[in-house]
């Protein structure tokens, strides 16, 4: 029986499962459940070809699982004969101590919850959807795998900040990266995909999904990335702000005298994409944009530009921190499927070695695929990422 790991991504109001099946890459379910704690939640359930899903009252995390549990039964499947032999569980922040696949017990599930200050939006939540987890299924292992991991071992010139150096030593301040289950993946798959070794490519790797975040890889290794202390740094993103100037916050605390908690909850909350155009869609954002009214479309306009703005910018640093660059690789639900924001980030950086085809960046097609011109020296890809399989892979490693 191939083995088989249950993956949960746990958010403040929303659970997501995945039954993969590691050494095959299979992913033989999938579940959401959406609202959790409101009126009227969501929960849908696909295993093989059928889906199901229900529209009622889920009051916690707790029944949230147990309701995945439930409908995967209904949808004809069996937690007890699909060969589960771990939980893999999405934790972000594993702070500067907790950065390898970590099997789950008491002392980490505290770690993680000190850590929520530098991750609010993410730790919390998914400390949850451990406890919770561990209650449901106390027989098996269950593993953290951390969004920080990857990127543990910056240069020191790219993970230091600039600031007084005790005070950042003593309270561990330094740019750890995020998604770097993702940036490892996709640039592994990148390698797999052109059949060159890892260890001969420099690439940079951007994961535009509602959250947003770039990577320069050399050889395999991370060498920067534009998320810092916390996932709220480097792009512009669904409703975080990306890099702001920090004399905003103490400006808006004197002159605006809002509270910092206020603050930090406008930039994590009501500030990117969100914040500008009113939606964090992207394609409500195109449709503002091309059919809109005044002022709905000049917003959406601007939101546009400034995400697009950001990203060229940090494209253009990574190109000079690698120097030579092998590959660009877009992913995540933005940088997978949204070809406009792939020929804007990419439009008139021929002269550094970058040039896109406009017919294969249009290609309606789903999965890893060149979209470069044949003369272009630096070759432009979209691969799909798979953190669950990544995670369950992880967790597989553990187990040895």
């Amino acid at each position: 029986m191939n083995r088989t790991i249950l993956v949960i991504n746990s958010g403040s109001s929303s659970m997501k499962f995945s039954l993969v099946q590691p050494d095959s890459g299979v992913e033989i379910a999938d579940g959401l459940v959406e609202r959790i704690g409101e009126r009227e939640s969501i929960a849908k359930v696909q295993f093989g070809d059928r889906t199901v899903d229900r529209e009622c009252a889920v009051a916690d995390h707790d029944a949230a699982l147990r309701l995945t549990f439930e409908l995967f039964d209904e949808a004809g499947g069996n937690l007890e004969t699909v060969g589960l032999v771990a939980v893999g569980h999405r934790l972000v922040h594993g702070g500067r101590d907790l950065y390898r696949p970590t099997v789950i017990d008491d002392a980490v599930v505290a770690k993680a919850r000190e850590l929520a200050p530098l991750a609010p939006l993410h730790n919390p939540p998914a400390v949850i959807g451990v406890e919770v987890a561990r209650r449901m299924l106390p027989d098996l292992p269950h593993i953290a795998v951390f969004d920080t991991a990857f990127f543990h071992d910056l240069p020191a010139a790219a993970a230091t900040y600039a600031m007084d150096r005790e005070l950042a030593e003593q309270w561990r301040i330094r740019r750890y990266g995020f998604h770097g289950t993702s940036h490892q993946y996709v640039s592994e798959q990148a390698a797999e995909f052109l059949d060159r070794p890892l260890d001969q490519l420099n690439q940079i790797v951007l994961h535009l999904g509602n959250g947003a975040s770039a990577s320069a890889i050399a050889g395999g290794r991370p060498v920067d990335t534009s998320m810092g202390l916390t996932p709220m740094e480097g792009l512009v993103m669904g409703t975080r702000s990306g890099d702001v100037d920090p004399g905003i916050v103490f400006y808006l605390a004197r002159t605006a005298k809002m509270a910092v908690e206020d603050i930090e909850a406008m930039l994590n909350r009501r500030s990117g994409v969100f914040g500008l155009g009113g939606d964090n869609d992207f394609r409500e954002l195109h449709r503002l944009i091309e059919g809109g009214s005044e002022p709905e479309a000049g917003h959406a306009r601007l939101a546009y530009d400034v995400y697009i703005h950001r990203l060229r910018k940090y494209i253009g640093a990574y190109l000079a921190v690698l120097g030579d660059t092998h590959v660009i690789t877009f992913t995540a639900g933005v940088g997978e499927n949204d070809a406009k924001v792939r020929r804007d980030a990419l439009t008139g950086l021929a002269p550094l070695g970058v040039e896109i085809d406009e017919h294969l960046n249009e290609s309606p097609s789903r999965g890893a695929r060149v979209i470069s011109a044949d003369n272009s020296p630096t070759t432009v890809l979209v691969i799909p990422t798979d953190e669950e399989l990544a995670i369950a892979r992880a967790c597989v490693a553990v187990l040895g």
